[in-house]
């Protein structure tokens, strides 16, 4: 048995970890704090948050850590449980996604650990410390795009597996009730108190078929799939798991990061924009912009291929496996 733990932040953690337990032959636990429930799991361990304090003290032990608060229950609650998981089933590996202090409790209580690593300023002691102990390292990108420094000395133990997308396999579903001129997906990740810009689009651009997606902002659907391969112009945050979807269904999108601790989605924008491969904006354009955007779409695909969707999560539960097999 394989264990995974998944962070709670937003969507994408949870999407990805079910693409590449899917693929896993053993069966797969997740451990998480996050609503969680997909058939790629055999089971889900619930962790108490750690984040629920008020007034948090001393979260990085002087910069040793990234989120370790001193007498917080949830995290004593969800180490405890960790450890009680460890103790009565024995996993032959746990992939983490993502997490300093979990890497390192896990490689405490001796267990192999497999580590995702995120794009952005990674070169911090934590990240680096966390990277050290990995058993491998999953990093969900194209290696031939994006090769970050602060990897260089864990190369030999990373797998770069390509954008890691739930909807990598499907064929493609187009059809007209699906269709938008402009489809907004809005994640589930940031500070959800705040109007998106989005909210307004449609009243800004009459003329334009406008939908918006998302949990938070706009229509939630299950499967958002068709309406991602119907789209004439898909606007996504620079999160792993948005650029992932896109790349997949192929079709033209607009990337507006996100601010994110580590300059996470700023890096991904970036590595986009040199690669050409979607038009990146780092403010939300005007309703003027967005007419001119969308009149310059061309016929001519992006080349999403050179994201490397196309069988990442069985890469990465590749990885996985190679680690809990040794």
């Amino acid at each position: 048995m394989i264990g995974y733990y998944v962070h709670h932040q937003g969507q994408g953690h949870c999407s990805r970890a079910a693409a590449v337990a899917a693929h896993i032959g053993s069966d797969v636990v997740a451990l998480t704090s996050a609503s969680l429930d997909d058939p790629a799991f055999a089971e889900v361990v619930r962790l108490d948050r750690d984040d629920a304090d008020a007034h948090p003290v001393d979260v990085d032990v002087h910069g040793l850590l990234h989120w370790a608060p001193r007498h917080d229950a949830g995290l004593r609650n969800r180490m405890a449980r960790l450890a009680a998981f460890v103790a009565e089933r024995r996993p032959k590996a746990v992939v983490v996604d993502v997490s300093v202090e979990v890497t390192l409790f896990l490689h405490l209580l001796g267990v192999p650990v497999v580590v995702t690593a995120m794009p952005g300023d990674r070169d911090d002691p934590p990240h680096q410390l966390a990277y050290r102990a990995a058993d491998a390292i999953l990093a969900p990108w194209p290696e031939d795009l994006y090769r970050p420094a602060w990897l260089e000395e864990h190369r030999h133990k990373t797998t770069f597996t390509g954008g890691i997308s739930r909807f990598d396999g499907r064929p493609p579903v187009s059809h007209p009730s699906f269709a938008a001129d402009l489809l907004v997906l809005t994640g589930a990740g940031g500070d959800q108190r705040s109007p998106h810009p989005a909210s307004r689009l449609a009243e800004d651009l009459p003329d334009l078929n406008v939908v918006t997606l998302g949990p938070a902002f706009g229509t939630w659907v299950d499967d958002p799939w068709p309406f991602l391969c119907s789209s004439r112009l898909t606007v996504i945050s620079a999160g792993q798991g948005s650029v992932a979807d896109a790349a997949t269904a192929g079709r033209p999108a607009v990337v507006i990061p996100e601010d994110r601790p580590f300059a996470e989605q700023r890096t991904t924008a970036a590595t986009l924009a040199r690669a050409e491969l979607a038009l990146v904006a780092s403010t939300w354009p005007t309703p003027e912009r967005w007419r001119a955007i969308v009149d310059s779409i061309g016929d001519r695909a992006p080349e999403w291929d050179r994201w490397h969707t196309h069988g990442a999560a069985e890469r990465a539960a590749w990885a996985v496996e190679s680690v809990a097999h040794r």
